[in-house]
């Protein structure tokens, strides 16, 4: 099975920054993955995806410019660095994985197969 772990969350202050990082324990036919985060009382929402080999990568508007998705397939190991944090930016971040880049994108209108458990961010104003 497909087994993914969040790790790098925390607290941390306005303007500060944070590096999540995801691993897959187990072997995976997976071509592409991502992060998503979910606020109290909010519908999880989109934050950034990479293809298998890191050449194509999607942001939502929100984090774009400030947030940089990475992966390193020799560790099995995707990165979401997080720079000019804001209040807003506090939620549970959730890693994602799909044989399907357009399915964690949402392009196409199915469920993402694998999810993490989650790892909460704070951001302090």
């Amino acid at each position: 099975q497909v087994q993914l772990e969040e790790s790098g969350g925390g607290l941390v202050q306005a303007g500060g920054s944070l590096r999540l990082s995801c691993v897959n324990s187990g072997r995976t036919f997976t071509t592409a993955m991502g992060w998503f985060r979910q606020a109290p009382g909010k519908e999880r929402e989109f934050v950034a995806a990479i293809n298998w080999s890191g050449s194509t990568t999607y942001y939502s508007d929100s984090v774009k410019g400030r947030f940089t998705i990475s992966r390193d397939n020799a560790k099995s190991t995707v990165y979401l660095q997080m720079n000019s944090l804001k209040p807003a930016d506090t939620a549970v971040y959730y890693c994602a994985a799909d044989t399907s880049l357009r399915k964690i994108i949402g392009a196409d209108d199915l469920p993402v197969d694998y999810w993490g458990k989650g790892t909460l961010v704070t951001v302090s104003s």
